[in-house]
């Protein structure tokens, strides 16, 4: 892997949740955590949307360069999961191309972090037979917490901000702690 492709790994998650968090501020007279999605920040016709679409569309330029090295590093069921991660990475950039108010948006919504966390799960049992047991349970564990963690935001919050967060904050984990992992291996 380039270290130009571990740092666009870096800052994938940094950029797309670092555009996400400026949105909120900027729209905190009207958008709520547990009232509200995400995606409301990006809607079209909102002033200032274009700070979130367009930090969504970078980070998924900057992760499929990142993941397109993990690609070419791993095994079959890796090269799978990693496709599927990369897959959602692209449903991640067409939010921010076809955002809330538009006939895609919701399709591509779901694909972003369906596609995600379940190529990160497969990434992570293509880990795991390859000998990394550690990180392939920690894949595995990091899949089942978060998705329990959103269901049960979900049945909790009006909005689903808080369980897009939490799937989020997996996916973006679960980046930082294979770049530490994998740099320490090489």
């Amino acid at each position: 892997m380039r270290r130009s492709q571990r740092l666009a790994g870096i800052c994938a998650p940094l950029i797309g949740l670092g555009g996400i968090f400026v949105a909120i501020i900027i729209n905190r007279s009207w958008w709520s955590i547990t009232d509200n999605a995400i995606s409301d920040l990006g809607r079209v016709s909102l002033p200032y949307n274009w700070i979130m679409n367009i930090s969504l569309i970078i980070a998924a330029l900057l992760g499929i360069y990142y993941a397109t090295a993990l690609f070419e590093e791993t095994n079959n069921i890796g090269k799978l999961g990693i496709g599927i991660f990369i897959m959602g990475l692209v449903f991640l950039a067409l939010i921010g191309i076809f955002p809330e108010g538009t006939g895609p948006h919701y399709h591509v919504s779901v694909g972003f972090f369906v596609s995600c966390s379940v190529g990160m799960l497969i990434a992570g049992i293509g880990f795991y037979i390859e000998g990394d047991k550690s990180f392939g349970s920690f894949t595995t564990l990091l899949f089942i917490i978060g998705w329990l963690l959103a269901f049960l935001a979900m049945r909790r919050f009006r909005g689903v901000a808080i369980p897009e967060l939490i799937i989020s904050a997996a996916v973006a984990i679960w980046v930082y702690v294979l770049i530490f992992k994998r740099r320490r291996r090489n």
